[in-house]
């Protein structure tokens, strides 16, 4: 198993072990107080956990090799456990504002609004740190169940901030309205964050292509490194978790030798994977001059 694979999963189950810390000092916070914001905040966090579980094993799934039945590899399971938790986190939303609701029928005080939020407060730090540096890491891996993993974290801090400084103003303005006020903002907050994941996670399993400024250096690289052949053309790119698959046709001279136009292929190669995030896997169709597309082509 490559290193960077190992180095991944290592990291989900590190955020599986920092979910569960941070989990029980929310539900501690959530105790303490009776908010019901609280109560969202904290259910958030079981997301949490249970998505950074999901990450976990979608990693150990995607490490495994190609087989018989997936010739090229097993790399989009990391794309299933981002809909899995982009699916938790709407179902965490509506379960927060069916709360929310019932709290406006029947406004509660809150009980020892200080140590709660003094909780729930050192939770948010933690999560903060982790969040910032779990995104940075699986940036560098290229792994879209850590990077899923970490934006859902960092949901959870700006949504903690924002109801731990709501519930300040409870016992200050005596407005109990607001408790639940504030949980159907998070909810909300929370709904739109679960959008965005299943939208991303549903382009790489539909094979959308990837954003046009990767395509230009991939067509610069192309096209910097070809010399000796006439154009590429029909360039298609796709992602498949850390992998990043690169197709062309390659037009060379109808008489030059085989063995000079795989040197062009190999320096091509070389140039594109200097450029590419993750591992690239490149197919390079080499075609006579006659098949030449010069209207939608790079051209050398």
């Amino acid at each position: 198993m490559p290193e960077r694979m190992r180095e991944a999963q290592r990291l989900a189950l590190m955020s599986v072990g920092i979910g569960v810390a941070v989990l029980g000092l929310k539900l501690g916070a959530w105790v303490i107080t009776g908010s019901v914001a609280l109560y969202s905040d904290a259910l958030e966090s079981v997301i949490n956990v249970v998505a950074a579980g999901a990450a976990w094993l979608a990693l150990r799934l995607a490490a495994r090799p190609p087989d018989a039945n997936h010739p090229w590899g097993h790399h989009k399971a990391e794309y299933l456990s981002a809909v899995f938790e982009g699916v938790l986190i709407v179902l965490a939303a509506l379960s927060i504002l069916t709360a929310a609701a019932e709290g406006l029928v029947t406004p509660q005080p809150l009980d020892a609004p200080a140590l709660g939020l003094a909780v729930n407060g050192l939770a948010t730090v933690i999560n903060a740190a982790w969040g910032f540096w779990l995104l940075r890491q699986g940036r560098r891996l290229f792994s879209p169940a850590l990077k899923a993993d970490a934006r859902h974290v960092l949901t959870d801090v700006w949504t903690s901030a924002g109801v731990i400084a709501g519930l300040l103003l409870v016992p200050l303005t005596g407005w109990l309205w607001l408790d639940p006020v504030l949980a159907i903002a998070m909810a909300l907050n929370i709904l739109w964050h679960g959008y965005g994941l299943l939208r991303e996670a549903a382009g790489g399993l539909m094979d959308e292509a990837p954003d046009p400024e990767l395509i230009a250096r991939l067509q610069e690289a192309i096209g910097a490194h070809g010399e000796g052949a006439i154009e590429a053309h029909d360039i298609r790119t796709r992602q498949a978790g850390r992998l990043l698959f690169i197709d062309f046709h390659l037009v060379v001279p109808g008489d030059m030798a085989v063995a000079e136009a795989h040197q062009i292929c190999d320096r091509i190669e070389d140039a594109i994977r200097a450029v590419a995030p993750g591992d690239a896997t490149i197919t390079i169709h080499v075609e006579p001059e006659h098949k030449s597309k010069r209207g939608a082509a790079v051209v050398f």
